[in-house]
């Protein structure tokens, strides 16, 4: 089993991940979704946590064999990025998603010497809007950031459109598209719920739910 399908059904098999294509969650900004993830779960569960560890090292040392610095993305890359930071042997800092308003002001906690080449950790990507800022913050304290890595994204193309004009490379561990056909294939999801799912994705705001009590 490749990290991209373990590690979807692991986010499936501890519930960090919900699919309820007929009872939708509301996001923050409004948007009507049939997915919610909340990927801060898997650092309860020391084998889930294992196999994402494993696949972020894997994958860090497979697309950046050059990085020097993992750095986490607040919060939640957090914890992720100090695993991966001690599997690799290497520094370690944070990024707030705004400096201080105490104390020196700082937006990355750790040591970033000028010039070192950085990957930066997060959770979960949808539209990519807080991790670039991290980007963005790295880059103004002089640190080269190679890459973004990720537990799981969404597979939007807002994110593709982000990324790009960023010019900041990204790759996450397992996206919404494994995801749900790893729920379809455990079971989870019937081929009605699954075909929903993916109209979902292809255009997100202006989805539409289906009863599907009228099938």
């Amino acid at each position: 089993m490749t990290y991209q399908d373990a590690v979807a059904q692991g986010l499936l098999e501890i519930g960090a991940v919900k699919l309820q294509p007929a009872q939708p969650f509301t996001w923050a900004s409004g948007l009507k979704s049939p997915i919610y993830t909340d990927n801060r779960l898997t650092i309860a569960f020391p084998k889930v946590r294992q196999i994402i560890i494993n696949g972020l090292v894997a994958l860090i040392k497979r697309q950046y064999p050059d990085a020097q610095v993992i750095g986490g993305v607040a919060t939640a890359g957090i914890p992720h990025a100090a695993w991966v930071a001690q599997a690799l042997d290497l520094p370690m800092i944070y990024v707030r998603s705004k400096p201080k308003d105490h104390g020196a002001g700082q937006q990355i906690e750790g040591q970033l010497l000028p010039g070192q080449k950085v990957v930066l950790i997060d959770d979960l990507i949808s539209t990519g809007g807080s991790v670039l800022g991290a980007v963005a913050a790295t880059r103004a304290a002089q640190g080269d950031v190679l890459g973004v890595v990720s537990i799981f994204s969404y597979d939007l193309s807002a994110a593709d459109d982000n990324f790009k004009q960023a010019a900041t490379d990204f790759t996450p561990l397992t996206t919404y598209s494994v995801l749900i056909e790893t729920a379809a294939r455990l079971g989870l999801i019937s081929a009605e719920e699954l075909q929903i799912l993916q109209t979902w994705r292809q255009d997100p705001g202006h989805w539409q739910t289906v009863d599907l009590s009228e099938h």
